[in-house]
């Protein structure tokens, strides 16, 4: 079962109770599985929260943290989440109603360029002795490629700063000669640093290589220590 536990940054923790689980992890008997088990959703880059039928919050990983900024359209306030248009607040909270019931979700909240989509899952083993079920929220992209992607990417291959600034505005969809325009160099020097990361990747096209970036595996540790993770 989960238990309700503090917000503070480095305190998250969750507490595993209940049935016993007789699988592999019994090696760590011995530790605490609130520590291990809290570190490894932090290293997922999809926000990820728990939260009760009437939207406080109790869990909320470092992904999610960063995720619920000014532009969100889900915002948290103290341990409440709240929708941030006044029309989002009916599908939230229709969504975790039916999570009470049982039933998945998908909802679609915010608009324009950060219009997100929102997984809503029922965990009815998390009740507490006839109390309401927790309920999991992942938080969908607002951008195919994030930059913390893009720039462990471009580490693991080897890109210098220049083509690194040029695979992210290509993963946002910007042609080579808006690139040239936005950095101020020639269309030319652009293809030729776009040639050169393709060679590095082996990528055959720049869709080829945007795809490479958007199906990375959704992890941010080995960057967060040195990057700010919030948008300006």
């Amino acid at each position: 079962m989960f238990e309700i536990i503090s917000q503070s940054t480095g305190a998250n923790a969750t507490a595993l109770r209940g049935r016993p689980y007789l699988g592999p992890e019994r090696r760590y008997s011995g530790r605490d599985p609130a520590g291990w088990l809290t570190r490894m959703l932090d290293e997922i880059d999809y926000g990820m929260l728990l939260v009760t039928a009437d939207a406080q919050v109790t869990y909320c990983n470092h992904a999610a943290r960063a995720e619920l900024d000014g532009q969100h359209p889900l915002q948290l306030l103290g341990s409440a989440l709240r929708a941030h248009r006044p029309q989002d607040v009916a599908p939230l909270y229709d969504a975790l109603a039916a999570a009470q019931r049982g039933l998945r979700k998908l909802v679609t909240l915010g608009e324009g360029d950060h219009r997100v989509s929102v997984s809503v899952v029922p965990l009815p083993d998390t009740a507490d002795q006839g109390g309401a079920a927790l309920t999991l929220l992942v938080l969908g992209k607002r951008q195919v490629c994030e930059q913390l992607s893009v720039q462990g990417y471009a580490r693991s291959v080897s890109l210098t700063p220049a083509e690194t600034r040029v695979l992210e505005q290509l993963c946002s969809g910007a042609r080579p000669t808006q690139i040239a325009q936005t950095v101020g160099v020639a269309v030319s020097t652009v293809r030729t640093q776009i040639g050169s990361i393709r060679a590095k990747t082996g990528a055959a096209s720049i869709r080829d290589l945007v795809r490479q970036v958007a199906v990375l595996p959704p992890l941010v540790g080995a960057l967060r220590n040195g990057l700010a993770l919030g948008r300006g």
